[in-house]
């Protein structure tokens, strides 16, 4: 074994057979946890013995932990954020937010979510100088910094606002795997894999809370946007390939690690509610076998790679509106509780039956704001349910004492407390950053941004086969000669004009012929960015999926309310209506981020293109024919409003636990789901032109 390159900034080297070492707990010897020649577990259950009942619980939680250029009391101005922050009940903040330091010293977490978009070289000094703070506490245990996927485009970076960091953007997942789908190259997953690691190991980021595995099943949903679509073999074959390619076949200091998530499968929602507000707290299984044979099965993919931890999802099972459901001949037992509080969910079938073996970590705002099953017990007792179901790491607060309540009550066996740390030592272990990799090179880090080019422009060439052509009545591709005018469309107008904007710069940029008067046009393109609901709350109706500026609806309680997914900055109807009078053609381009019904756009589209945050000039190089129309759909879209109607009693016309392209399957004869166009294309999964 050889030995590894060794950096401390408080800590000494000790020389043992000649091999240096980290004397990271200062007792001048070497302790089985400093000795990189050991395995992760030897290493692991050592420290874990040294361990106080207070550092087990701080290493048992994560928390967003912010950077900042901040002044202390003393006046002394540094990278780590010593402020303090009183919570404000929000969901960033719902518990006071302490300075780094006490944080790590007092508190004694560990694990670390990063969310801001900086530089690569500052991120790597801020990730520097929160270990130098880990370092010198009693046993010098180093931090673990995780992060939400990074590598694909977001809403931001399709207003302008690019990243200045070190990540190269692809579209987003549904993009990705339509283009995956389309051109039947899975290596675009391999390749996006290598890129993800380049970037989050470079700058000290060594754990992705990512991908989903999910299989979107009900088109109400809206982490939908966050999946790669509804065909369980297609997710599963990009999920393994993604698990290879970022965290490799064992976990090693090249490695970056992944949370799979969200277990069993979040797509079974009811009716589209989503378990972060209590109207989605069910998962609905309503069709026998929908849990095995669509839900489970990319995870079976995933597993079968060993993910690093598993994240289950907040909903919990209903018993009253499902099916009996099993997994390879054993009856699946319904626990009316969130996934990360089942027993059965976590240890009997994600670990007995399915043979994971990693940790399992939460997802944000269980035991307080989301604790589906358990609203009735305190925050300790929910904390001791959710350990005791099988959960290693609570996301997302700083509130170790409640984990230490829990034990103190005897509600926790310290053997278990113990069990979850060894889990989650491993891993740190494993990764080398008690070793060679707890501080990173700022300047190399810059570098790797530098010298990523090679990354960033294949990418691009994934925005572009992302890119499907739904219809096209001898308009595509535009002819270069011709002048286009261009408007965006968003729910909020002010962000519809910003989109119109960058896509008028990127086709000017690209040489392309852009006027500003519509009436000057050969060609009109309309670039739909549709939102619907809001994330974190309940509408009081419906989500909305068709395309419209406002409509009154009729909520669930019998009020009415306004749903708009489009403003208008422009008269849209007024351009179609001189477009067609005028014998202009009219290309209309919807972002799909959850399955749209279309009936208000189609019509009067001459051309119908779905994009999935994709780059405006990877469209645009599309749409003039610079590059191929490959992209097909990844989920099926909805015919109306009828085929996802709810009665009274809140049963859906289709099956929320089975995906588009088997709808059909269960809904009345002579009823088909997907939607259909005036030429005759069937907008079902798979389904894209070429030209």
């Amino acid at each position: 074994m050889n030995q590894p390159h060794l950096e401390t900034r408080h800590k000494e080297i000790i020389e043992v057979d000649g091999l240096k070492f980290k004397d990271l707990n200062g007792n001048g010897k070497l302790d089985a946890y400093e000795d990189w020649r050991l395995s992760p577990e030897e290493r692991a259950k050592d420290l874990v013995a040294q361990m106080t009942k207070e550092e087990k619980a701080g290493m048992m939680l994560n928390y967003q932990l912010l950077p900042g250029h901040t002044t202390n009391e003393e006046g002394e101005t540094g990278i780590l954020n010593e402020k303090f922050e009183k919570a404000d009940g929000s969901i960033s903040k719902r518990t006071d937010r302490f300075p780094t330091t006490e944080t790590i010293e007092r508190l004694k977490l560990r694990h670390f979510i990063f969310r801001e978009n900086m530089p690569a070289k500052e991120t790597a000094e801020w990730v520097n100088a929160v270990q130098e703070v880990a370092e010198k506490t009693r046993l010098g245990i180093p931090g673990l910094f995780l992060s939400n996927s990074r590598n694909e485009n977001s809403e931001a970076t399709l207003e302008g606002d690019k990243s200045e960091g070190a990540y190269t953007l692809f579209p987003g997942t549904l993009g990705v795997a339509a283009a995956v789908m389309g051109t039947g190259d899975y290596t675009i997953a391999d390749k996006m894999a290598e890129s993800v690691r380049h970037d989050f190991k470079n700058v000290g980021v060594r754990k992705g809370y990512f991908y989903m595995a999910d299989v979107t099943t009900d088109p109400r949903w809206q982490r939908t946007f966050g999946t790669f679509g509804e065909d369980p073999e297609v997710i599963g074959e990009i999920i393994s390939r993604l698990i290879k390619g970022i965290q490799g076949p064992e976990i090693t200091s090249d490695s970056v690690t992944m949370t799979v998530k969200h277990f069993p499968g979040g797509g079974a929602r009811e009716n589209g509610f989503d378990p972060h507000y209590k109207e989605g707290k069910w998962n609905v299984y309503r069709t026998p076998g929908a849990l095995e044979d669509y839900h489970l099965k990319p995870f079976e993919r995933a597993i079968a790679e060993q993910p690093a931890s598993i994240m289950p999802y907040y909903s919990a099972p209903s018993i009253d509106k499902s099916s009996f459901q099993e997994y390879k001949g054993e009856i699946i037992p319904f626990e009316e509780v969130g996934m990360t509080f089942n027993h059965y969910i976590l240890n009997d079938l994600l670990r007995d039956q399915m043979g994971f073996e990693g940790y399992v970590n939460s997802d944000t705002g269980v035991t307080d704001s989301t604790p589906w099953g358990v609203e009735d017990k305190n925050e300790p007792a929910r904390h001791a349910k959710a350990i005791n179901a099988g959960t290693d790491l609570i996301a997302a607060h700083n509130e170790p004492q409640k984990i230490v309540e829990a034990i103190d009550k005897g509600w926790i066996s310290m053997n278990r407390i113990d069990a979850a740390n060894v889990r989650l030592l491993k891993e740190m272990f494993a990764l080398g950053v008690f070793d060679s990799e707890t501080y990173v090179d700022p300047e190399a880090a810059a570098k790797a941004v530098e010298d990523s080019g090679e990354m960033k422009a294949y990418a691009h060439e994934v925005h572009q086969k992302s890119v499907t052509v739904l219809k096209n009545k001898n308009v595509l591709p535009l002819s270069e000669d011709k002048k286009v005018y261009i408007a965006g469309f968003h729910k909020d107008a002010e962000k519809g004009a910003k989109y119109g904007e960058n896509t008028v710069k990127a086709a000017k940029d690209a040489g392309f012929n852009v006027v500003e008067d519509y009436k000057e046009a050969d060609a009109v393109i309309f670039m739909m960015y549709p939102v619907t609901g809001d994330y974190f709350n309940a509408t009081p109706g419906f989500l909305e999926l068709t395309l419209c500026e406002e409509k009154i609806n009729i909520a669930l309680n019998g009020d009415t309310y306004k749903e708009t997914t489009l403003s208008e900055q422009v008269k849209r109807d007024e351009i179609v209506r001189y477009a067609q009078a005028n014998d202009i053609p009219v290309v209309s381009v919807v972002n799909v981020t959850i399955p749209w019904i279309l009936d208000n756009v189609e019509p009067y589209s001459d051309g119908l293109v779905a994009i999935y945050e994709t780059d405006p000039t990877a469209t645009l190089e599309v749409l003039f024919g610079r590059a191929k129309a490959e992209g097909v759909l990844p989920i099926t879209l909805p015919k109306n409003e009828q085929v996802i109607a709810v009665d009274e009693h809140g049963v859906c016309v289709t099956r929320n636990d089975v995906p588009g392209y088997d709808k059909d399957k269960y809904l009345r004869p002579g009823m088909t789901y997907g939607y259909e166009d005036s030429e005759g294309n069937k907008y079902y999964k798979g389904f894209g032109l070429t030209y």
